[in-house]
């Protein structure tokens, strides 16, 4: 019905040759974004959209990690922080939002991860190598179980190294961010 009425409208303005009343159609038929400041992203079907930088509008989010399984989670936030849950994703452009974690403490991981699971790290110098165990990570400091899941599943490149400074995490329910999340 939709499409009918588009097509009698179309036909009519070509019968009178109202050129810049198509054009205003067209443009309205083609938005489908506009951003807050004023400035407006239009969206062609017949072309490829880019984000720019200055175009993008992060906000923030907050997840409580109490009861949940890291892998799962883990995904949930690298997928926000690099803006793969929006639809003007752009690979080579940090898109995504703003993390806040809370809870770290409290999160959960299945099998015998919580004994077995090893975190290796190198110095680079001779015997510099270290490996704790999961269960030892979580009593030394339970934020850095999150933070590196999240970062094993970003890319490895310099727009990474930007994405996880969105990431914050804390191991209990306080966090300093209240102020800008809405």
């Amino acid at each position: 019905m939709l499409l009918r009425c588009i097509l009698t409208v179309t036909f009519f303005l070509f019968t009178i040759k109202a050129k810049p009343f198509l054009k205003v159609i067209s443009r309205i038929l083609n938005e489908t974004t506009k951003r807050s400041e004023g400035r407006e992203i239009f969206m062609d079907m017949n072309r490829i959209f880019y984000l720019k930088k200055e175009d993008r509008d992060p906000s923030w989010h907050v997840i409580d990690a109490k009861d949940q399984i890291l892998g799962r989670l883990a995904t949930k936030i690298a997928d926000t922080l690099r803006g793969r849950d929006k639809a003007h994703f752009t690979h080579h452009t940090d898109t995504g939002d703003y993390v806040v974690v809370i809870n770290a403490k409290n999160i959960k991981v299945t099998g015998n991860k919580f004994e077995d699971k090893k975190y290796v790290s190198y110095s680079g110098w001779i015997g510099g190598q270290k490996e704790r165990t999961f269960k030892q990570l979580m009593a030394k400091d339970p934020t850095q179980i999150i933070i590196k899941a999240v970062k094993g599943m970003l890319p490895r490149n310099k727009l990474s190294r930007e994405i996880i400074k969105k990431l914050k995490v804390y191991a209990g329910s306080e966090h300093p961010h209240k102020a800008q999340i809405k």
